[in-house]
């Protein structure tokens, strides 16, 4: 249910539970395993999380929530919160490739991540309202503090689905990349039924070549850029400068500093050992 391919210092996780990689307890404990492991990789630099055939993550389990309690609806929550927590906590910037449909559960796993870049196949939205219950996974409380309380309420009262246009247009998503293939005049190819057939290869590169991008920055850096930006969010400008600063001054007792400062000083290219 989740594959983890590495190379170079980046993880790519693809979320693999056909046919729409729906998030069950299974699929869940699986991926609270993968992150396990990922954070234990002093060699890790970068992560991208993307789907495997036409979504993305389609939302969870409608099947297996169905007849949950209270009890069991509270411990899922708990679970799905928890793992999320744990994804939004590494150490190393984590880039969604948004490769198609991304509802519920799915908009919820990317608002974890750093940065996502969305195919333009990719479909976004919060609606749990039409099942008679509201984000489970963190969507209230990260969805708001993305694109602002107006917009999420908006999304979530309605349980609008909206395009990938849209998203990158409220500030949900940063880029968007073909997501169709196209023949040698650039026309949509189209399938039996006249549907455009989905291409998840351009979005996964795009996420790609940003991950080799910040990867060849100072790791640690960024690590800290990474743990001063997501503290900041939940304190006040006073604390969130004075973290800043700490974070800042702690990185002048690194080899990495020292390395990057005389290689700007000297015109060469910095060789950074994440120490």
């Amino acid at each position: 249910m989740i594959d983890v391919e590495k190379e170079n210092g980046i993880a790519v996780i693809f979320m693999n539970n056909p046919p729409m990689n729906v998030l069950c307890t299974e699929l869940l404990r699986e991926f609270d395993s993968a992150l396990q492991e990922l954070e234990a990789d002093r060699n890790l630099r970068a992560v991208v999380v993307t789907g495997r055939g036409r979504a993305f993550i389609a939302g969870a389990d409608i099947k297996e929530m169905k007849d949950m309690s209270v009890e069991q609806a509270r411990e899922f929550t708990k679970l799905g919160q928890g793992v999320l927590d744990r994804f939004e906590k590494l150490p190393v910037p984590v880039i969604a490739a948004v490769n198609g449909f991304a509802l519920g559960g799915g908009t919820e796993v990317a608002l974890a991540c750093d940065v996502r870049i969305a195919s333009e196949a990719a479909k976004f939205g919060q609606p749990e309202v039409n099942l008679g219950v509201i984000p489970g996974f963190g969507g209230t409380q990260r969805l708001t503090r993305c694109i602002g309380p107006g917009k999420a309420k908006e999304l979530i009262y309605t349980g609008d689905i909206i395009d990938s246009q849209k998203a990158h247009s409220i500030g949900l998503v940063q880029m968007v990349v073909e997501g169709y293939k196209r023949d040698g005049e650039g026309a949509l190819v189209k399938d039996e039924k006249g549907r455009p057939v989905q291409d998840n290869d351009p979005v996964l590169a795009a996420a790609l070549d940003m991950a080799k991008k910040i990867s060849s920055k100072g790791p640690v850096a960024v690590c800290k850029a990474k743990q001063a930006m997501n503290r900041g969010l939940d304190i006040s400008l006073r604390d969130g400068l004075a973290l800043e600063a700490e974070k800042f001054a702690e990185l002048f007792d690194t080899s990495d500093q020292k390395e990057g400062m005389d290689a700007f000083i000297n015109k060469r290219d910095p060789s950074f050992k994440g120490e």
